[in-house]
């Protein structure tokens, strides 16, 4: 089976450095929905007089947020057609609450739920403090809007994303993303993408 695993999680939490870790052992094409759409968004935010780091106003989230998310969505669609296992980071918090998105990705694949293995790594940090040093270390413009109103953030977030889509307990994983990322929690999670086990936390 077609391994399709959804990285998943609010800013700061790691998502990104968890799936390259799992991408040393599982070949898959690495799709990053802020790689793909930021050069197009950036364009077409500075085209409009904006803030081409915005991505929290209500402008960015009524004509821009679906573009890039929709985007991503073709791209996967199209290496899973091409035979590809696939790692999508976002995180899709929309996207998890629509049972009939996951259904319309692998059907315009061309294929059936029981060629692909859907997997949802929800990566999590138990101290907001810890996630606001990550978001600050990484030192990237487009978090400026977070720290400047982290107050508003912080309430706003929703560590563990509502998820509707039709897949077995055992193919969702909450992880705790604190501290090192250590070669037995890499281990562990290899293991879930391999071998799911059920209500499986780490």
């Amino acid at each position: 089976m077609q391994k399709l695993v959804f990285f998943v999680g609010v800013a700061g939490t790691g998502k990104t450095t968890v799936a390259r870790k799992l991408a040393d052992r599982i070949p898959a094409a690495f799709l990053d929905r802020d790689t793909i759409g930021g050069r197009f968004v950036e364009a077409i935010l500075e085209m409009n007089g904006l803030d081409k780091n915005d991505r929290d106003s209500d402008y960015y989230k009524r004509n821009l947020r679906d573009l890039e998310y929709d985007t991503a969505k073709d791209v996967c669609i199209e290496n899973l057609a091409a035979g590809q296992n696939v790692f999508m980071i976002s995180p899709f918090t929309a996207e998890l609450k629509n049972k009939q998105w996951i259904e319309e990705v692998i059907s315009a694949a061309g294929l059936k739920k029981q060629d692909v293995d859907v997997s949802v790594i929800v990566v999590t940090l138990l101290d907001m403090g810890m996630q606001k040093e990550r978001i600050i270390g990484r030192q990237t413009e487009r978090d400026q809007w977070k720290l400047n109103n982290w107050g508003d953030f912080e309430k706003r977030i929703d560590f563990v994303p509502q998820i509707n889509w039709d897949i077995p307990q055992s193919s969702i994983l909450i992880f705790d993303n604190s501290g090192e990322l250590t070669q037995e929690k890499s281990e562990q999670l290899y293991q879930f993408i391999n071998e799911k086990q059920p209500s499986l936390t780490l």
